[in-house]
């Protein structure tokens, strides 16, 4: 392979310039034909999209061996590439990864109703041929990627709780690695669904807002495990069709007035969902977007894979070292005046309302109904984790309960809401409820 690799060209493989493939059939008939897609896998293999069964499909089946001509877009260097293939994927990460990209590229050229992914053929590079070396300069880089995910380290190193490691995730992407809006969702297993903790760069947070697994970029990264990134807008994978999906598939008449809005581009033109997982388990997603057509390229995808990974570990420490239990704190709920603040609890799916004013569901519903319980009938303020992980009217998930996540996605609702009803941190894994207003609860 002379000295050039894969991993060397990727620039070659965004879809910007369409590569050639040649091939031929058993008695050496030649074919050439233009390829929508071409997806970098490792420093020895390369998936192309199978699209159609045509004379060039007829001809891989028959004879593995073809040649494949590609550009970098930036340089205007030709490669040719020696390919042996290998077998056909219709399923799974690397398959889903091609069927997204291919959605956004299909939308790009106006081909949405022709392109579709029947399959993802997996070839070994077994030669790579520059054939044209007189080429312009590469851009300059507007960063240097590594270094500043080295920064980002640094900084989510410095981390003492959920809360602080979620917002400076988000400033991170900002200000080191020059991404203008992100979403961070947390998965919940018992719900099937993602849940919006920390986001950037939107007029609205949309903590809170949900998503089910398997829909738009964001729910079938999760669902697959793998990073999913997408350089042209496609109306299939926005998060806006899948919350209309899920909007539309619920019988429940009050759905609407149960859903955080979602934040998000209007016309998002380049995604990049990864998700975060550890132990082998997945603990959510980060997601980024632009209005930029090919905004994020390989060496961003691989920066935030990295990030996540480190990511899943500062969440599964934070969450899971012992916190020593300091003496108990004792506080006397001031007198509170003025309207009472009518408080409603759906025990259906733990949704609360304050007055007629959605405010939260689920597990961290649950959460706030109990110390809501508890403040009215006894005056207590002062609260732990450890306690609430034992409190059988908040029905925790034995496994990755996440309840630190839960109660950081409590108190950032309430303070939106500007509720007068906060949630304020007392020490690691201790916190107090402070009610400005009388409460009435209702139990619905």
């Amino acid at each position: 392979m002379n000295d050039v690799t894969l991993d060397t060209i990727r620039e070659c493989f965004e879809g910007v310039i369409p590569a050639v493939l040649g091939t031929a059939d058993l008695e050496g008939m030649p074919n050439a034909s233009y390829l929508s897609q071409v997806q970098y896998m490792d420093r020895e293999h390369v998936a192309l999209s199978y699209q159609f069964f045509n004379k060039t499909r007829s001809n891989i089946l028959a004879n593995p061996h073809a040649r494949l001509t590609v550009v970098n877009p930036y340089t205007g260097a030709q490669y040719s590439l020696a390919l042996q293939y290998l077998r056909t994927e219709t399923s799974g990460k690397l398959f889903e990864s091609m069927k997204a990209k291919l959605a956004g590229l299909a939308s790009h050229t106006g081909m949405s109703g022709v392109f579709k992914l029947l399959g993802s053929d997996v070839f070994r590079v077994t030669e790579i041929v520059c054939v044209d070396r007189d080429v312009a300069p590469p851009p300059a880089p507007q960063r240097n990627v590594l270094a500043a995910l080295r920064l980002c380290s640094e900084r989510l190193l410095a981390c003492r709780d959920l809360a602080q490691l979620f917002d400076e995730t988000m400033a991170c992407l900002d200000g080191t690695l020059g991404i203008s809006h992100a979403m961070l969702l947390l998965h919940d297993p018992a719900a099937a669904c993602l849940y919006t903790v920390a986001s950037h760069g939107y007029a609205q947070s949309g903590v809170g807002s949900e998503i089910p697994l398997g829909q738009g970029v964001i729910g079938v990264a999760a669902r697959e495990g793998t990073p999913i990134r997408i350089s042209h807008m496609t109306a299939e994978y926005s998060y806006s069709r899948a919350i209309r999906q899920q909007t539309e598939a619920t019988e429940l008449a009050c759905a609407l007035q149960t859903e955080i809005p979602y934040p998000g581009l209007a016309e998002s033109r380049s995604q990049l969902a990864v998700p975060i997982q550890g132990c082998e388990r997945l603990l959510g997603v980060l997601y980024v977007e632009s209005a930029q057509d090919l905004r994020f390229s390989y060496d961003d995808e691989d920066a935030l894979v990295t990030l996540c990974g480190q990511l899943a570990m500062a969440m599964h420490i934070l969450q899971n070292v012992p916190v020593p239990e300091p003496e108990p704190e004792v506080l006397v709920a001031p007198a509170v005046q003025g309207t009472p603040l009518m408080v409603r609890h759906f025990a259906d799916n733990d949704c609360v309302f304050f007055d007629n004013d959605y405010l939260i569901k689920g597990v961290a519903g649950a959460v706030l109904w109990a110390l809501l319980q508890d403040f009215v009938a006894h005056g207590k303020t002062a609260f732990s984790n450890r306690e609430l992980r034992l409190d059988q009217r908040v029905r925790l998930p034995d496994v990755s309960d996440n309840l630190e996540a839960r109660l950081v996605l409590l108190a950032r609702r309430l303070c939106e809401r500007a509720a007068p009803v906060r949630i304020e941190k007392t020490g690691r894994g201790h916190f107090r409820l402070c009610v400005e207003r009388p409460l009435q609860l209702v139990e619905a």
